[in-house]
């Protein structure tokens, strides 16, 4: 099995990876070769040394998606984007790297399908932005997609592409419309919902965290980790049972600011909390309040998906993953 991961420098991408270091039957096979693929040198772990090869290369660029599929990966994990904030920030950038690298990756794969029999498994991150305003109580799956941001807009016409290069059988997708991932480890991003995360990552290790909005702003969130065992499910299952409408809705917690507050200071304390600062962004605050805040996702968890219950999961899946059990 050949594996690619488009995307690979990114947070979520070397999860993934380092999941697949440790459990190389987890895809259903043994991982003959694995590529990695991103605008920045992918790191390997060492137990996949042998078999990986990592590149730095832009989609978007002409005769770049052409060469990356002409190694014909059994399996393409499509995590490569510009994020939220930067997106909004970057009108160009966003639609060339977002939308631009996705349809010449599609586009690769079909023209590398007229030559061989090659139809790939490709998993493709889509995100909850494909919605837009007004929304009801709780979001259907198959809510219209009315995205109010660039980042969105893209999203959802990749998701279109998507379903519709599968119906013809050009490749196998399924699209996986992630909650906001929390808590992020690393640096703080451009993402506009970076501050979810940076408001807990940050004062579990004693550092300062803004908050640019209110702490009655609900939000949808999953883990690092449930967003790993999303895309692994994703890239395994039958999708004869996903059936043509391949973009699902992740299950995910619904939750406020200050739900989010309150679980860290169970876990950390008052003092950790303090670290916190509120400092109002208006551009955040305009941004976050088009995006969806809690969704009937009964159809993916109907195919197995599945994500945490409440924050204070969240909190120790990080603790766990990134702090080695132990915080400040």
């Amino acid at each position: 099995m050949h594996v690619m991961v488009l995307g690979g420098a990114g947070m979520i991408g070397r999860k993934l990876v380092e999941r697949l270091a440790r459990e190389p039957g987890v895809l259903g096979g043994s991982i003959e070769r694995l590529t990695l693929v991103d605008a920045f040198q992918p790191p390997v772990p060492e137990a996949l040394q042998s078999i990986s090869t990592a590149m730095t290369a832009d989609l978007s660029q002409n005769g770049v998606a052409e060469k990356v599929i002409a190694l014909r990966p059994d399996i393409i994990f499509h995590l490569a984007a510009v994020v939220s904030g930067e997106a909004e920030a970057d009108f160009d950038k966003g639609y060339s790297v977002n939308l631009d690298g996705s349809r010449a990756l599609f586009e690769a794969i079909r023209q590398q399908g007229q030559n061989a029999d090659y139809v790939p498994r490709v998993v493709f991150a889509s995100s909850i932005a494909v919605f837009g305003t007004p929304f009801p109580e709780v979001i259907p799956g198959e809510f219209f997609t009315t995205p109010l941001t660039s980042y969105g807009t893209q999203k959802a016409i990749i998701e279109l592409l998507l379903a519709d290069y599968s119906r013809r059988g050009i490749f196998d997708g399924i699209g996986i419309r992630l909650p906001t991932i929390c808590v992020r480890p690393g640096a703080p991003n451009k993402a506009a919902s970076g501050f979810f995360s940076n408001i807990l990552r940050e004062p579990l290790v004693g550092k300062e965290a803004v908050l640019p909005v209110s702490e009655n702003v609900r939000h949808w969130f999953a883990s690092p980790r449930s967003a790993v065992n999303f895309f692994i499910h994703a890239a395994t299952i039958d999708t004869a049972a996903v059936g043509p409408r391949r973009n699902l809705t992740m299950p995910g917690l619904s939750a406020l600011v200050g739900e989010e507050i309150e679980a860290l200071r169970r876990v950390a304390g008052d003092k950790a909390v303090a670290l916190i600062k509120r400092e109002t962004d208006p551009v955040i605050e305009k941004i976050v309040a088009g995006w969806p805040t809690q969704f009937d996702a009964s159809r993916a968890e109907a195919l197995g998906f599945q994500a945490e219950k409440d924050f204070d999961q969240i909190l120790q899946a990080h603790i766990e993953d990134e702090l080695g059990g132990r915080i400040a």
